[in-house]
């Protein structure tokens, strides 16, 4: 092992501890160092660097800039060690992400959804993927954070859910609906009489008694919307499995404003109920939705006494 690759190593464990998951960075480091290593130099430069970050083609420029700041990251921390290390300036491949507008599920979609889970095989695959895709429609969690409860995170006599480790290490708990609460205790028990041998301690499990994976969850999930044929407005992202989060967001918020109540002082507890660190971050779903925008502007013309 060279010493880039023992900096990398350490790098990677430090930013995990604070919290970071950084998910395909390490892969990206070390296709880095190798890259350094077949050019002969083996030094960290900006040039290589840069080199390195636009190698794939026939991709958008996004995925330089996020190549590149994979090792910018890296190369300030190798840096502190050897100053003789450069680091990308950050102003070097600038591109400005715009956020695609997500789709916006129906209730009828999601009905549509749930009832396309009887279809898959067998009945313990149907149940567990019904009852998933349901929790994450009515709490907006994360599907990673749905797919990590074990048994002793759902407690089904207090009726709530024990989200643990979620990004940046933050835990909350959330309160379910007796409906919501009703159906998971159909599927707990449903759970142990289809699966005689249970090999995880995860609330959720495939057809071999293990926790789900999260490629699994989106490959189901996409094969059931896929049969929908739903249909995407013009300027909307296909339906993705995370348009549930955006679907609860969009509901609760619409909700409060049509029954009046002050959005700004409700708004970080729906931030919370998320697990969103700030509530600028709930704003997006204000933003990502024409309806609720129509909202804002109603309540607003209102306060202003219909003058605008």
């Amino acid at each position: 092992m060279n010493v880039l690759h023992r900096h990398a190593k350490e790098y990677l464990a430090m930013r995990r501890a604070l919290g970071f998951k950084l998910r395909g960075h390490d892969r990206l480091i070390e296709s880095f160092i190798d890259y350094l290593d077949q050019s002969g130099s083996g030094r960290l430069t900006a040039e290589a660097a840069l080199s390195w970050a636009t190698l794939p083609v026939y991709v958008q420029p996004i995925r330089w800039a996020q190549r590149l700041c994979a090792v910018r990251g890296f190369a300030r921390y190798v840096h502190g060690v050897d100053t003789a290390v450069e680091i990308p300036p950050s102003d070097l491949l600038p591109v400005r992400r715009q956020r695609p507008r997500p789709y916006q599920f129906s209730q009828a979609d999601i009905v549509r959804l749930l009832e396309a889970t009887i279809s898959l095989r067998p009945a313990l695959r149907a149940a567990t993927h019904e009852s998933l895709f349901g929790l994450l429609a009515v709490t907006g969690m994360r599907v990673g954070e749905s797919i990590a409860l074990d048994r002793e995170d759902v407690d089904l006599k207090a009726g709530t859910v024990r989200i643990t480790d979620a990004k940046f290490r933050k835990h909350r708990q959330l309160p379910l609906h007796p409906s919501s609460m009703m159906a998971l205790r159909r599927y707990d028990k449903l759970r142990d009489e289809l699966c005689s041998r249970l090999r995880s301690s995860s609330f959720f499990v495939s057809t071999r008694g293990t926790r789900l994976l999260d490629s699994c969850v989106h490959g189901v999930f996409r094969e059931l919307i896929d049969g929908l044929d739903l249909e995407v407005q013009p300027g909307s992202t296909p339906p993705r499995i995370h348009g549930l989060r955006h679907h609860f967001a969009m509901v609760t918020l619409r909700d409060w404003y049509r029954s009046g109540v002050e959005i700004d002082g409700h708004l970080p507890v729906l931030s919370a109920f998320l697990g969103h660190a700030h509530p600028g971050s709930t704003y997006w779903y204000l933003q990502a939705c024409p309806e609720l925008l129509d909202l804002a502007a109603q309540r607003l013309e209102s306060s202003w006494g219909g003058s605008l």
